[in-house]
């Protein structure tokens, strides 16, 4: 199922994809894409309909329909740096010992379409196309064997990142990763059993049209399994949580000299079977 929300922002509805690109009306059924409705039970439930029974909504997505991020109401948006070999090489990292994490305040997530806006005095705004990975089935110490039985799905995500805030500006990194807009996701969720290896699927991203990232899942240092067992050691995780997985190199700090988004430039990005993000940049 490619599983999702649209309308105008702050009144989403859930929908589902059906076969031929349309988009079909959730709210009869579910209340959100979110929850509970993201627990194995709530899959279960949404795989038993027939899509074509549902309402037709009117638009095409992400044309003259809007889509939201595809999962509402989201508990924690969290974050793995460094999590590709060939990005840490760009950058001139060691290659970490364990998965570094961080958070985007969940005021940062927009829709995959939504304008991403740079901070007030920013000068080096960034992109990462990442693999999202939504929580399904909640959990506490998951065992490494067990881990993918708790997600729910996938997804891409824009880990837009403001790189002197992230680095030069002292404290952790979460400063320069929450900034509002900077968490486009979607622009639907696919349920894991419609991805038959998330450890091997391309992914890229272009600014106005120039590929700047160019890479796969392949290269990930902690797999899918690996981060979910791992954050599990230190929180709970819950039905709806994203996972936003690391990105391959190509992003604009790895850039000899450095290159950094300014307003009026388009990202586009996307990966193999999760659909495709599309932003304009804009001054705060």
């Amino acid at each position: 199922m490619k599983l999702l929300r649209y309308g105008p922002k702050g009144n989403e509805k859930p929908g589902i994809l059906d076969t031929s690109g349309r988009v079909r009306d959730l709210s009869g059924i579910v209340d959100d894409i979110a929850g509970e409705a993201l627990a194995p039970e709530g899959l279960a439930r949404l795989r038993g309909i027939d899509p074509e029974t549902l309402p037709l909504v009117v638009g095409t997505p992400q044309q003259d329909l809007r889509l939201g991020a595809c999962v509402g109401r989201i508990g924690k948006f969290i974050c793995i740096g460094l999590n590709y070999a060939d990005h840490a090489a760009e950058t001139g990292a060691a290659i970490p010992a364990e998965p570094i994490v961080f958070n985007k305040w969940t005021s940062a997530i927009v829709g995959p379409d939504d304008d991403v806006e740079i901070p007030r005095g920013s000068l080096k705004t960034d992109w990462e196309v990442e693999l999202g990975v939504v929580i399904g089935k909640p959990g506490r110490y998951i065992d490494e064997a067990d881990a993918m039985s708790h997600v729910a799905g996938y997804c891409v995500v824009n880990d837009v990142s403001e790189r002197e805030y992230q680095i030069e500006r002292g404290g952790t990194w979460d400063k320069g990763k929450g900034c509002d807009t900077f968490g486009p996701t979607g622009p639907w969720m696919v349920t894991a059993d419609e991805i038959a290896d998330p450890q091997n699927l391309k992914m890229w991203l272009d600014v106005d049209g120039k590929r700047f990232q160019d890479g796969s899942t392949r290269t990930m240092i902690f797999s899918v399994q690996q981060v979910v067992a791992y954050l599990s050691r230190f929180m709970s995780l819950q039905s709806g949580d994203v996972i936003s997985t690391g990105t391959p190199p190509g992003v604009g700090l790895g850039q000899k000299p450095p290159v950094y988004l300014k307003a009026g430039q388009t990202m586009s990005l996307g990966i193999e079977g999760l659909g495709i993000q599309r932003q304009h940049v804009v001054a705060a």
